[in-house]
């Protein structure tokens, strides 16, 4: 009988390898498919930073709509304990390869994430202007271009580094949807004047 149990734990054991065996694999699969998939989605756009920020015309369009901004700060200075484990996650993210000092204080500084729609096809300008507390009443500004695009999209831009090093937080910011130099969408923050 004792032949017969150290047999069945003997297969227990092999479907158990086997098993793990393909779950890994699968599992390792799915993650470089996921990755490559996302390098594939959308071209990585850095954006500009522009030397002056002109001033534009107003002319809001409906077609065109900011629908959600999130704003994260990486700043492991100004960080407080949280038992979220969101926000637990997304501060590891942006330190997620960051080896030595001088990693982690160049991903040090503000994400901003813009969602937003297009439900016609045009070629648009994404301009996110801002001012830093070191610097006062100075407006910044940074830009991506998308050509013919229609649909939802998401923008991102970083505040980091010595940009935010230097010249401190954000103190207030607007994006704008432009097109064939008008704005024809806008979203802002309380500040902003």
């Amino acid at each position: 009988m004792s032949d017969f149990k150290g047999h069945a734990l003997e297969l227990n054991t092999r479907r158990e390898t086997t098993f793990t065996f393909r779950m890994k694999r699968i599992f390792t699969l799915a993650a470089v498919f996921l990755m490559a998939a996302d390098g594939f989605g959308a071209a990585k756009v850095r954006p500009t930073q522009l030397q002056k920020a002109n001033v534009l015309p107003l002319a809001l369009d409906d077609h065109f709509q900011f629908r959600k901004t999130e704003i994260f700060l990486a700043d492991p200075l100004i960080y407080k304990p949280t038992t979220n484990q969101m926000i637990a996650f997304e501060r590891q993210r942006t330190e997620f390869g960051a080896v030595t000092a001088l990693d982690r204080r160049e991903r040090r500084g503000e994400y901003f994430t813009f969602f937003w729609r297009a439900s016609r096809r045009a070629s648009l300008t994404v301009r996110f202007e801002y001012r830093q507390e070191f610097l006062g009443p100075y407006v910044q500004a940074r830009e991506v271009a998308y050509q013919d695009v229609k649909g939802t999209l998401k923008t991102q831009f970083q505040i980091v580094g010595d940009d935010y090093t230097d010249e401190g937080r954000v103190t207030a910011w607007r994006a704008l949807l432009i097109e064939n130099g008008k704005i024809v969408g806008l979203s802002q923050s309380f500040l902003w004047h």
